[in-house]
């Protein structure tokens, strides 16, 4: 049977929300907000292992006990300037572990929501899908093009339209040659579609926020206090 293993990118500097350490250390209850993301992570019983992909001058690492996480999560200091590159540089981080047909799920350092039912429906629908596939949600909201006075300049269509998630979960071999053929992605969807493939849209919901901005902090910690 294949195996699931997990790669957390956080070498990033969250520069979109303003503060004055990386967002992925900011308080959430008491805890790095990175914390919540991996506690999800490990706590999961599918989930073998759990790489986290730190920047190698980060910090902030060292400032915090993960020892509650146990012992599936493992920490390399090889993050990229880039998504991708740090995604690529876990995935070699894994190859003495995962073989080609193992899942490996690629998850937001900035989202701590993550449930046990997204992740269930994650495995249930792609345990035999032949791509892989990604967490999403339809999109609700009427979208608008701005002009350069950020003025509207088109209502556009939201028929089909889907606004990407994570986990991201594609086949280890699969997704190492698809970041090794197309690194300027933002997402591993993207490289995997960049090789001709279609992966599945795996329905989630919107309390799998990624923390962007100031004000979504406060909404992940309600989320998160209201499932206690």
């Amino acid at each position: 049977m294949p195996r699931h293993f997990a790669i957390v990118p956080a070498a990033g500097s969250g520069s979109r929300f303003g503060a004055e350490k990386p967002k992925q250390y900011l308080d959430l209850l008491g805890r790095p907000l990175i914390f919540h993301t991996l506690k999800a992570l490990t706590a999961c019983p599918d989930i073998e292992r759990v790489w986290v992909v730190l920047a190698p001058d980060d910090p902030w690492w060292p400032r915090t006990d993960w020892s509650e996480l146990g012992a599936k999560l493992e920490t390399v200091r090889c993050g990229g300037a880039t998504r991708a590159e740090s995604v690529s540089n876990g995935l070699q981080a894994a190859a003495m572990v995962a073989a080609d047909d193992d899942w490996v799920l690629v998850h937001d350092a900035a989202r701590p929501c993550l449930s046990p039912a997204m992740l269930d429906a994650l495995f249930a629908d792609l345990a035999n899908d032949p791509v892989g596939g990604i967490l999403a949600v339809p999109v609700a909201d009427t979208l608008k093009r701005a002009d350069a006075e950020q003025r509207v300049a088109a209502t556009e269509p939201r028929d089909g339209l889907w606004q990407a998630q994570t986990p991201q979960m594609f086949r280890y071999g699969l997704l190492c040659d698809a970041l090794q053929k197309c690194r300027d992605v933002t997402d591993e969807a993207g490289a995997v579609e960049a090789l001709g493939l279609r992966p599945k849209l795996v329905r989630g919901d919107a309390t799998n926020l990624k923390v962007t901005y100031p004000a979504d902090l406060p909404l992940a910690a309600m989320i998160l206090r209201a499932r206690k």
